[in-house]
């Protein structure tokens, strides 16, 4: 989810992402801005184990509002030795009527 039109007024661009249906739980997950890994900044939430025996997770990653802006693409990814790697990307330049 990009940031709000409010946070980026005030400075501010947090971008979450959201897994869910994962398992095991103990997946490795990152943040990159245009292609750089980006580990500071980062909030993970612990993973939750829900009803059906998967698990969900949510990430955070805080910028500023002018990394947001020369931003092009942020991705997420989550990899575990396991599993098979997931990737979500988000096209800043298609979030601007947000």
């Amino acid at each position: 989810m990009p940031p709000s039109r409010d946070e980026l007024q005030q400075g501010k661009a947090t971008v979450v992402c959201v897994g869910s249906k994962g398992f095991p739980s103990d997946w490795k997950l990152s943040w990159k801005v245009d292609g750089s890994s980006r580990s500071s900044a980062v909030n993970l939430s612990p993973s939750v184990l829900q009803k059906d025996g998967l698990y969900s997770w949510s990430s955070s990653l805080s910028l500023t509002e002018s990394e947001w802006s020369r931003a092009t693409t942020i991705s997420y990814d989550a990899t575990h030795p396991s599993q098979n790697a997931v990737t979500e990307s988000l096209n800043t330049q298609q979030c601007d009527d947000q």
